[in-house]
Formats: C-alpha cells, structure tokens, sequence
C-alpha cells in the first residue's frame, strides 16, 4: 500500500519538484498540497496523512507554528534551505530532515524510515503541541531580517527603492546598479556584499558581477560551454549570463 502524504512549501516550484520526486518512488500517493501555511492546518485535521512533508520558513506561519495548530501530531519529514533549524525540527516528532533542492537519494531514506516507523508513529501527546509552540517562538525570535528596500543615491539625495521591483543587481565600470523596469540606480553596495544582505530565496548571484530577483525569470537556454542566458519578464526581455558554475545552482532553484 502506498504511503499517503500531504505536501507544504511556499514555493510553488518546490513544491513541484518535490511531488514529481515523489510520484516518481511509485511508493507514495499525494493526497494533496499547498502553499499557504493556514490552508495546510485545516487540511491536515481534517485528514491527517501518512506522513507531511513540510516546510519550516514560511510567511504567515512557519512549520512549527503549523504543527502547534494540529491537534494530532503526524509523521513529519521537514524540508527547508536552512540547516541550522535541525535540531529543531528533530525534537518536534521529525522522521527526517531534507535540505533544499531535496535530492532523490535522500528521499529515499526518508521514506524508508517513514515506512519502518509506520502510522504508529505519529504522536498526539499535549507535550509534543507544546513543544512545536515553543520552536514556533523560537524560530520567530532567531529569524534573518532582510531590507525591503534599498537607498539610491542621487547627487545629494537619496531615493528609497522597493526590492519587490529590482529586476537585477549589476556591477559595471566600479559601480553597482539596481535594475528597476530597464532603468539604472546607483547603490552603495558591492554585488558580493548584496549576495550578504539581502533575502537568499529572493536573490541569486548568477555571475561575478550580477544578482537576480528570481521572480523576474522568464526564460532561460543553454550557451556554448555550459553557460546559460536567462531572460527577465522586465518589459524588455533584458538577458544576462549565468556563468558555468553558477548554473547548476540557477537550475535546482527554479526547480528543473
């Protein structure tokens, strides 16, 4: 018999992928999934699975928070691009632990050690809600912040810009722009040190001099020597290379 899982991620590709991988096992039927953390609680007591593959960094509602909401604790295979959340999610009735892009191998060993431990498993002791709370607590107090916006500077003045809407980062002739419909802004920042500072889910360092908002991704294809060129939904089509060793790390995050 199949196991019967149920899938959270916040990231539609993701989430893709994982339910591809799994579907691909022929071991486990995918009862349903979501990206919305509230939508998940409520479809998890209503039919609890097997086992949840879940992820912990999620607006609104991290992983733990979801499982403090349940009232029956299910077998939970976390799935996070986080390491350092281990340990938490091993002491709130983990099976196992997946970092992203969750690769086929280790997939497989969780699934083995979901189909030893069986449905028997899943816990629905009040200690273990009320441990679940108190990671929720935790991880919201250890949390990176990351800017929303970025100061331009102008002569004497400074313009404050929307990250939301920076296409791209570039690096040209010393300086660093900010890429915002087709126009240029100068920023205070180097391309590595904005690899640093901002949200590493929303901006990926695809060249030595270039940082992308994955959002704006609309295309990409192959160059010559392994290389590929990347176009933006930017109204302007803009393409930019993603240099050989960068490519393969462009490919798993958008989840192909």
């Amino acid at each position: 018999m199949k196991l019967r899982a149920y899938l959270v991620d916040d990231e539609p590709l993701a989430l893709a992928r994982l339910a591809r991988l799994l579907e691909e096992t022929r071991r486990v039927e995918v009862i349903g999934s979501t990206t919305e953390p509230e939508e998940a609680v409520e479809a998890l007591t209503r039919t609890p699975p097997d086992v949840c593959f879940l992820d912990i960094q999620m607006p609104r509602l991290n992983g733990f928070e979801v499982l403090a909401r349940l009232p029956q604790q299910p077998l939970v295979v976390f799935t996070t691009a986080y390491d350092q959340y281990a340990l938490n999610a091993f002491a709130v009735n983990s099976v196992d632990y997946l970092l992203k892009p969750v690769e086929a191998r280790d997939l497989e060993r969780a699934l083995a050690k979901v189909e030893r431990l069986g449905v028997a498993g899943a816990l629905s002791a009040p200690a273990l809600g009320a441990l679940a709370r108190a990671m929720a607590e935790s991880l919201r107090e250890t949390r990176p912040q990351y800017p929303e916006r970025i100061a331009s500077r102008l002569g004497e003045r400074l313009r404050f810009i929307d990250l939301a809407t920076v296409t791209h980062f570039f690096a040209e002739d010393k300086l660093t722009y900010a890429s915002v419909a087709g126009k240029a802004h100068c920023v205070d920042h180097s391309i590595a040190d904005l690899e640093q500072r901002l949200d590493p889910r929303q901006f990926l360092r695809i060249h030595r001099a270039t940082l992308v908002n994955l959002a704006y991704v609309k295309e990409v294809a192959p160059l010559p020597g392994g290389g590929l060129n990347l176009r933006l939904k930017d109204g302007l089509d803009t393409d930019l290379t993603v240099s050989r060793d960068r490519a393969r790390l462009l490919k798993t995050r958008l989840g192909y």
